[in-house]
């Protein structure tokens, strides 16, 4: 499985972010992304508010067995090897973190799950990369632009790379362009006023957007 996944990222580019938003919610996000087009979901972890740490990781499931075989989700904002075991326990078949923490990649990759902990530096992402990470997410790439990115795959362009951060389908295909592998879209996709006013055909236009962004890139 784990090697399928890695197969999908490459393939599908788009990992839709769904941060901030009620468990209650989540399934309603995924329709609308998957009648857009996206087949990864990442749903992070609150880390302000750990009591609702079951309660994502009961989304993951619900989704996870609504969509099987159709569509990947996998967990986002995990940062401590207990989290990996929870998202793991939940289905998710990778775990996203906005940091490079060696537990954690250890962790994932001995649980059998694809490891893209998040990076900015050169440094930070050779750790990444030499502990396992199947994919390093360069974030906030969006502050760092695109000359950024060039400048980190001329010495580093054997590691796969997902940009994160402030990406959308007006810049995604210049970052793709510029030497990233996928993305990582969250506010600009799964934007949080659309879910709260049930707008969610506006999430599944977007879904679209973007996706047609890569192609032609």
């Amino acid at each position: 499985m784990r090697e399928e996944t890695i197969k999908l990222v490459e393939a599908e580019k788009i990992i839709a972010i769904v941060r901030g938003v009620g468990a209650d919610q989540c399934m309603k996000v995924a329709d609308a992304l998957y009648e857009g087009g996206i087949r990864l979901m990442e749903i992070t972890f609150d880390q302000k508010n750990p009591a609702s740490f079951q309660a994502t990781a009961d989304a993951i499931a619900a989704i996870g067995k609504a969509y099987e075989g159709r569509m990947l989700v996998g967990a986002g904002t995990v940062t401590t090897p207990e989290l990996v075991e929870l998202a793991a326990s939940a289905g998710a078949k990778y775990i996203i973190s906005p940091d490079v923490n060696v537990a954690v990649i250890h962790r994932t990759r001995e649980l059998g799950l694809v490891s893209m902990p998040g990076a900015m530096t050169p440094s930070e992402v050779m750790t990444a990369h030499h502990a396992g990470a199947d994919f390093v997410k360069l974030f906030p790439v969006g502050n760092l632009g695109t000359a950024y990115v060039k400048a980190i795959r001329a010495p580093i362009s054997h590691v796969k790379m997902l940009a994160v951060g402030g990406i959308n389908e007006e810049n995604v295909a210049d970052f793709l362009k510029a030497g990233m592998l996928g993305a990582g879209v969250g506010g600009n996709l799964a934007n949080k006023k659309w879910i709260e006013a049930g707008e969610f055909d506006k999430i599944t236009e977007t879904a679209r957007k973007l996706l047609t962004a890569v192609k032609n890139a």
